[in-house]
């Protein structure tokens, strides 16, 4: 008996994906169909899968041309299964001609004629109304999210504002952006949702704005350095049913989500400690400028903040500063948080260099996040006795930025207005540590 094998995402099964099934079925007389895990998908790059995995193996078992059906789960895999089952052809569309050429080590490899005019993308495309993106900033971060954009569908960057018309102008002529405005009403009318990247002491005045519009917002850290104006936008959002979500772009990659998982579900026991560190020693004007509320607690400390909370939530009982200033700005401060059952600091570096990892302690073991732990790609479980060692490993792609955006579009298209990933009220309490540090609350200044 001949046994064949494929694999595919098999997203909004369409006749394309039947059709290869069909060829691959006629090449021998057992086929074997390897469907990707959803956890899979995401750390290879594929953002936009709209069918799970339980939807997407029942649609290839009611084609009725697949014998045996397999979850494909790691990179790898494929050899691992052409020796279990003895496979000998593996096959797969002609779209991926050489790609897998590795595996005629293993057997007869066939790259299959793909139906034209039809695909996955295309149907998601089709589907998913387009959600034209504005953007508002033209700096280095916003430059980021353009490049960062072309990886997830469903979105078009249709404008850009700047009050310096100028700016605008060079921003779109170098990244091919259609329409520029210098007013804020005008850039409203021709956009579905905004990325907020102004400088930080706009982005409460810029969001509200937005959102009494009717427009969804992703809104660039520091989202608010008040508590109170967090809150607002938050209620805004929620009375007009808009996504409103905050760009730590740490919450939404597969490693972080995964890293909390593991610790929520008691992996290293009761978490008593959360230490984390970020440093740079990039000091740009704009970073030391105090007018625009520069310094490493703005700059910063929104991902610091991130894992404490997620893990510990926000009834701290008690937090404390210690900084180091600069022409009004702190360039270097450390945060202590006390909770009922639990202790958390970070350090934040600005133009001060320190070892940027995170390290999350409990009653078990100890979970070890190697610098930059803020684009993690590997994470390691840790215990007394080594041998139960384990790490982790997981795909960050680009700056990062897509992972956020995707959520973000998604969100939209599913009208999730509350983000499991990093949930609104701890947005607004992160917001309030912010204020509790800019208004000199138990904070001490060191020479």
């Amino acid at each position: 008996m001949k046994k064949v094998i494929t694999y595919g995402t098999y997203d909004l099964l369409h006749q394309g994906h039947i059709n290869l099934l069909r060829r691959a079925k006629g090449l021998g007389d057992y086929l074997i169909v390897g469907v990707t895990t959803d956890k899979y998908d995401y750390e290879r790059g594929k953002l936009n899968v709209r069918n799970n995995v339980v939807e997407r193996i029942k649609a290839i078992e009611e084609t009725g041309l697949a014998d045996k059906i397999i979850i494909e789960e790691y990179v790898g895999q494929k050899i691992d299964d052409i020796q279990k089952y003895d496979v000998d052809i593996f096959a797969v569309g002609s779209d991926w001609e050489g790609e897998f050429d590795y595996l005629r080590d293993y057997c007869e490899v066939v790259y299959l004629p793909r139906t034209e005019g039809v695909s996955s993308t295309q149907l998601r495309e089709e589907s998913m109304p387009e959600v034209r993106l504005g953007i508002i900033g033209t700096g280095s971060i916003a430059r980021r999210m353009v490049e960062e954009s072309k990886y997830v569908s469903g979105i078009s960057i249709t404008a850009v504002f700047n009050p310096d018309i100028q700016e605008a102008i060079a921003f779109s002529q170098k990244y091919n952006i259609p329409q520029v405005f210098d007013n804020i009403e005008d850039f409203s009318n021709v956009i579905s949702a905004a990325y907020v990247a102004s400088p930080h002491p706009t982005h409460y005045p810029y969001t509200k704005y937005l959102l009494n519009r009717g427009i969804h917002v992703l809104n660039e850290l520091p989202f608010s350095l008040k508590e109170s104006e967090a809150r607002d936008l938050f209620e805004i959002a929620d009375s007009r049913n808009l996504v409103l979500m905050d760009a730590i772009k740490t919450a939404y990659c597969p490693a972080f989500k995964h890293m909390v998982s593991l610790i929520k579900s008691g992996l290293i026991g009761e978490v008593v400690d959360v230490e984390a560190a970020q440093s740079t020693l990039e000091q740009t004007p704009r970073k030391l400028d105090a007018t625009q509320a520069g310094g490493g607690m703005s700059e910063d400390a929104s991902f610091s903040l991130l894992p404490i909370m997620m893990l510990l939530g926000d009834n701290y009982t008690d937090i404390r500063f210690v900084s180091k200033m600069k022409d009004g700005v702190d360039i270097y401060t450390y945060c202590s948080l006390v909770y009922p059952t639990a202790t958390a600091s970070f350090k934040i570096g600005l133009g001060i260099k320190t070892e940027g990892d995170l390290v999350v302690s409990g009653t078990k073991g100890y979970l070890y996040v190697p610098a930059p732990w803020w684009k993690p790609s590997y994470f390691e479980a840790r215990f007394e006795d080594i041998s139960k060692n384990k790490k982790y490993f997981y795909a960050y792609e680009g700056e990062g930025l897509r992972y956020e955006l995707q959520e973000f579009v998604t969100s939209i298209f599913y009208s999730k207005k509350h983000n499991v990933q990093l949930p609104h009220s701890l947005t607004i309490s992160m917001a309030r540590v912010q204020e509790d540090f800019h208004s000199g609350k138990n904070r001490v200044i060191i020479d």
